[in-house]
């Protein structure tokens, strides 16, 4: 083996083509929180909870839905990467964002070998200022799941499909803990990065205030409580939700009337 000198002469002599080539995607898993409808003014309207899809213009999965990502540019910083590709797929800029997980599974592309590290993104949609392109759309998202299967129903006023994996493991983490046995609509592997999307957020949860993210600057427990069961798609006790939620946020000086009951204290987030 050659001997060198220094560093700078080691670089000089590298050779990288003796390494394969591979890319590097990133796709950004955006979720929205918004209020459906009601008939009964008396009481406050259930919250949908959502995640924003784009429809592909070209091969491979051409005029499928998929999350909106691409590729990371040689000189661009990991981090950066979502925030252009977000702006570019859907017009959407400054939400929050969090690395998920990267997906690795050698065939997830069919056109080259390409590793994708996913993004969470979390925005109110009754809060977005920024017009969604035309090819963007959100899709309201309901599941049905048990010890062995999770169908998650994705449905807007234009479309509806149904994606279903098998369970193989019972805490959903990584890619190896669940298995896509119907999936005709979502593009590449992005099924699997919906499920333990999901998990992920439904697990922060419990202890962290990422929730706000998704969230006005001042709200009611019960509206705070009414986004809780909309991720969770499950009804939540008055009492057992005021223990979890009580040391992520205070109470302000400003009360609301809503829902036809009497006035309500608004609280905020309590690091804000």
């Amino acid at each position: 083996m050659k001997q060198y000198q220094n560093e700078r002469e080691f670089l000089e002599d590298y050779d990288a083509s003796q390494y394969d080539l591979l890319s590097l995607t990133t796709d950004i898993l955006v979720f929205s929180i918004a209020d459906g409808l009601t008939t009964n003014y008396r009481k406050l309207p259930d919250k949908l909870f959502s995640v924003l899809l784009v429809k592909r213009k070209s091969h491979p999965f051409k005029d499928r839905w998929c999350l909106p990502g691409g590729f990371l540019r040689i000189d661009e910083d990991l981090e950066d990467g979502p925030k252009r590709i977000l702006i570019k797929e859907t017009n959407l800029s400054s939400v929050y964002l969090e690395q998920l997980y990267t997906f690795g599974a050698v065939d997830r592309d069919p056109r080259l070998r390409v590793i994708n590290t996913a993004y969470l993104a979390l925005v109110d949609k009754d809060r977005l200022y920024d017009e969604l392109l035309a090819e963007a759309a959100w899709f309201n998202i309901k599941q049905i799941e048990n010890d062995k299967m999770i169908s998650t129903t994705l449905s807007n006023e234009h479309d509806q499909f149904v994606i279903k994996l098998n369970k193989l493991n019972d805490k959903i983490i990584t890619p190896k803990d669940v298995e896509v046995v119907i999936n005709d609509d979502l593009a590449f592997d992005n099924a699997l990065v919906l499920a333990i999307g999901i998990n992920r957020l439904r697990n922060k949860l419990n202890y962290t205030d990422i929730v706000f993210n998704m969230m006005p600057d001042t709200f009611t427990l019960k509206q705070v409580q009414k986004v809780y069961e909309a991720i969770l798609d499950k009804k939540l006790h008055d009492q057992a939700f005021r223990r979890l939620i009580k040391d992520k946020v205070i109470k302000t000086d400003q009360l609301i009337v809503s829902g036809g009951h009497r006035p309500s204290i608004l609280y905020r987030r309590l690091d804000k």
